[in-house]
């Protein structure tokens, strides 16, 4: 974490202590809030306004635009039911952030100094250089915790807790343990991982070499070597090197840490280089995928991580998930994670903001998200600050089979491992 950070954690938690204070003064364990008649950023006696950041577009054709949508569902919902303790939620939409870290941090301040908003959220980018601004102002803020800005600050949430922590923190286990059980088990199974060459596809390697060594694995290839910028048009180079990783043969299994452009062109040479091993990928479960044949051919027995139920779950809350979302966009539209993502970042700032009560302020939603806790949700169990230091350890595998997803490995929750 960078010093700049701690420093701004440190001050995030000196106005906790004093919001504790007040709580346990008046006896409601939420703080006192908002008095009468002050003026709060985004509160007003019947809203609360609340913005989002998504690339919509990138440079690459990627796009999570459907965050915005998942959100809007969420939201559409929440009002439905009366609100936030009698204030319906201001939904302004997502900003499109590009993908590129100036215009995140213009979203930002735009959505914060001239839109006035109480939270982001979602916010949902491989990009967040706009996280130290939206921490010193006080902005709850919500998203897909694959950064490290979502593990540490005082006022950022990953929908399903910190995936990427700092020494002293711990890993999910359900991607390593999913594939053991897929591979069936056993000790030195052999991985190879591959990622972009960007902070994040670092950070992902780092993280995610200690979590298979850690469930009995043998790493033999990982590197963030992939431009970050442009998918390679050639990509015998990575093949070559993934293929002779175990000692001159090839892995068990192939794990990308990457956007479904690079993981196409991965894949697709792997499969033409004869590999039979077992494929997989954090980002493709999006039925919208199985439109084009090469997509489709490209992608066919893939394992997908999912740190959510599985569209396919019989869960009732998977129902009304699928009910909004076609409430929302006004007809049936395929499912994908990028709504998922919204509309569970929606749902953790719900949650918390309906337990600050009535007196709605940064400070009272800080000291509300203190003691939160919730069980059963599509993410699993829920509970802060757990959330803001490890994942909630919960998921599943889904495979594409025959032009169709298919679940290969249960929702479930697993220990988390200590990262070092």
């Amino acid at each position: 974490m960078s010093r700049s950070i701690r420093a701004l954690a440190a001050a995030a938690a000196a106005l906790f202590l004093v919001s504790a204070c007040n709580s346990a003064a008046d006896g409601t364990g939420n703080g006192k809030g908002a008095e009468p008649g002050a003026a709060v950023r985004g509160v007003t006696a019947d809203a609360i306004r609340v913005g989002g950041i998504v690339s919509m577009t990138t440079a690459s054709g990627y796009s999570k635009k459907d965050t915005d949508l998942g959100a809007r569902a969420r939201y559409l919902r929440a009002n439905a039911e009366g609100g936030v303790n009698g204030r319906k939620i201001e939904y302004l939409g997502a900003e499109d952030d590009g993908q590129d870290p100036g215009r995140n941090m213009a979203a930002a301040r735009k959505l914060v100094q001239q839109d006035k908003v109480f939270a982001v959220a979602p916010m949902s980018s491989v990009t967040f250089s706009g996280s130290a601004f939206l921490e010193q102002s006080k902005v709850p803020t919500f998203g897909w915790g694959t950064l490290p800005s979502f593990c540490g600050p005082e006022y950022l949430y990953g929908f399903n807790g910190c995936l990427v922590p700092m020494p002293g923190g711990t890993l999910n286990q359900t991607w390593p343990e999913g594939l053991l059980k897929v591979l069936g088990g056993g000790k030195g199974k052999t991985v190879a991982l591959i990622a972009n060459d960007s902070d994040a596809g670092k950070f992902g390697i780092r993280t995610f070499s200690q979590g298979f060594s850690t469930a009995g694995f043998k790493v033999t290839y990982a590197k963030p070597s992939v431009p970050a910028t442009a998918v390679p048009s050639d990509w015998s180079a990575y093949t070559k090197d993934i293929l002779r990783s175990n000692g001159g043969k090839a892995p068990d299994a192939v794990v990308s840490v990457m956007q479904t452009p690079n993981n196409i062109g991965l894949f697709t040479a792997l499969k033409r280089s004869g590999y039979t091993g077992v494929l997989s990928d954090p980002t493709d479960y999006d039925p919208g995928l199985l439109a084009q044949e090469a997509t489709r051919k490209a992608l066919d027995g893939v394992h997908v991580l999912l740190q959510f139920q599985p569209f396919e779950s019989d869960d009732p809350q998977m129902a009304r998930f699928k009910a909004d979302i076609r409430k929302a966009a006004g007809k049936d539209v395929p499912l994908n994670m990028h709504m998922m993502t919204g509309y569970m970042s929606a749902d953790l700032f719900l949650a918390i903001a309906q337990k600050a009560g009535r007196g709605l302020t940064p400070e009272s939603f800080q000291a509300a998200a203190r003691t939160f806790s919730d069980t059963g949700t599509l993410v699993g169990d829920r509970s802060e600050p757990k959330g803001q230091r490890e994942s909630f350890g919960c998921g599943a595998l889904v495979q594409l089979r025959g032009g169709r997803y298919e679940v290969s490995v249960p929702f479930a929750c697993h220990p988390p491992v200590p990262f070092k």
